[in-house]
């Protein structure tokens, strides 16, 4: 405590606590708080000045009542939001119930962050564990997971604490200060992902702010708010069953044009660039602000998962009239994990024109947002043989493989081989076409021809190469295949 001399022996304390006083019961989870202190002023001349100048006994203590023998009932499954003003007490309750609760609670402030590592090699014990963390808090883009926590934005940084606190295994969360320095949109979207990730892992959420807009998404089924003073109001409101984040009622769907796909094409992990385009969807906050964006294309001759589906029946002009393939999905990185992926997708296979509708992806293993949306999961597929024999070349010849999408490193490799070295990866790709290759040279023809694609093989330069390399490490990566059939066609 500070504490100064002034013309006595004595020391006078300036901040007392007098009366702290606590109980909680586990079996019934019943918590009790009493907390009260006492201050008093530094004699000096100013303040002495100031006393007498407004009549003020600068020697009386002044007693303060932050909780008065107050009764919380809180479960270990339950959603807890605290409000009220700066200095009201909120903090000195959490804390409060954070020493009662000890090792079954978890802070977010207390939350230990690895700076020095990419996001991926910090959460869950495997990469597949760690992505399926990363994307329930809404960190879902590829090239997230290859960021280092320095490197998020303050709305990214909070949902990878959360995706900490659910690796954890914590019965407790606990945030103080919750979103406060986030815009508000952030702040509802995290609310409602916070509220929805507590109850499917059975977990009891304390939060505690001086916004008072987060009732609706945090969805709580207990509501205290901290006035000044010992006043408190404790109310019970019932949580809706079935919530959806507030701001999805700012959201319709309508039809779009290739130019907003490439609004928001470089939030999207895979290439910009799009083969035959047959519909393309927008999602549009009433504000006019562009939020998600499907693309749905002209099937291709091949698809690893359409025998399954049993498609490969029909003729090639039979394909085009009755399968429509999604083959892009992007949502702005702001508004992710409130279920806006589902409503693109649930909203507009039918308004495509065709019988059936076709979805290979990598990003559906970890997230089944289309699953959600209607669409049945058929198969998986693991890297193509053309794709391992071709890795293999390149693993000969001193390429990474964990880094070939990788345009950088893959070009740095280049400039060091051999030209016999180059013919050999060259020839790898003519002895292991495919048709995502033969796409890649497509011009006027949506999927190009053999022919063409091996002349144009033979004099490629390296920047196209290392383009073609990366197109070759997509197919080393395991994929997904849905489909959707209209019942009504």
């Amino acid at each position: 405590m500070d504490t100064r001399r002034i013309g006595v022996k004595r020391r006078r304390e300036y901040f007392r606590i007098q009366g702290f006083a606590r109980t909680y019961d586990r079996v019934s989870g019943k918590f009790v708080f009493d907390v009260r202190y006492k201050t008093s002023v530094p004699l000096t001349d100013r303040t002495i000045a100031v006393a007498e100048a407004f009549g003020l006994g600068v020697d009386e203590e002044k007693e303060h009542i932050v909780l008065d023998n107050v009764e919380l009932k809180i479960g270990p499954h339950d959603i807890v939001y605290v409000t009220g003003d700066s200095g009201s007490g909120k903090s000195v309750l959490l804390r409060a119930l954070k020493k009662d609760l000890g090792d079954e609670a978890i802070d977010i402030g207390d939350v230990q962050v690895d700076v020095s590592k990419p996001l991926i090699e910090t959460v869950g014990r495997t990469v597949e564990e760690g992505l399926e963390l990363l994307s329930r808090v809404g960190l879902n883009d590829a090239f997230l997971f290859l960021r280092k926590y320095p490197e998020l934005s303050d709305g990214q940084k909070y949902r990878y604490r959360l995706a900490k606190l659910v690796e954890s295994g914590r019965q407790w969360w606990i945030m103080d200060e919750f979103c406060a320095t986030l815009d508000r949109d952030t702040a509802k979207i995290i609310a409602f992902n916070l509220q929805k990730l507590a109850r499917q892992q059975g977990k009891a959420v304390i939060a505690a702010t001086t916004h008072t807009d987060l009732l609706e998404d945090l969805n709580p089924n207990m509501h205290v708010h901290k006035r000044f003073g010992k006043e408190i109001a404790v109310s019970y409101p019932s949580p809706k069953a079935e919530s959806e984040c507030s701001l999805v009622r700012e959201m319709y769907v309508a039809e779009g044009k290739f130019e907003n796909w490439r609004q928001l094409a470089h939030f999207h992990y895979r290439c910009h660039r799009v083969a035959a385009p047959r519909k393309i969807f927008c999602l549009w906050r009433k504000n006019g602000e562009l939020c998600g964006v499907i693309v749905y294309t002209y099937s291709g001759p091949q698809c690893f998962g359409r025998k399954a589906s049993g498609l490969t029946k029909y003729p090639m002009r039979e394909i085009n009239k009755r399968l429509s393939t999604i083959s892009r999905v992007v949502v702005h990185p702001k508004y992710r994990t409130i279920g806006l992926g589902v409503k693109l997708v649930r909203e507009t296979l039918g308004l495509v024109g065709t019988e059936f509708i076709e979805m290979p992806a990598v990003m559906a293993k970890y997230n089944p947002f289309a699953e959600k949306a209607g669409m049945t999961k058929v198969c998986e597929q693991r890297p193509s043989k053309e794709a391992q024999n071709i890795a293999e070349v390149l693993s000969s010849l001193s390429f990474n493989l964990q880094f070939l999408s990788s345009h950088s490193h893959v070009l740095s490799v280049l400039s060091k081989l051999e030209t016999s070295e180059i013919v050999q990866i060259k020839g790898a790709f003519i002895k292991n076409q495919t048709p995502r290759f033969l796409k890649f040279f497509a011009s006027h023809q949506p999927y190009g021809t053999v022919q063409g694609y091996r002349n144009k093989i033979k004099n490629l330069d390296p920047e196209r190469l290392a383009n073609l390399i990366k197109a070759c490490s997509f197919l080393m990566q395991t994929k997904v295949y849905l489909l959707w059939r209209n019942s009504s066609a």
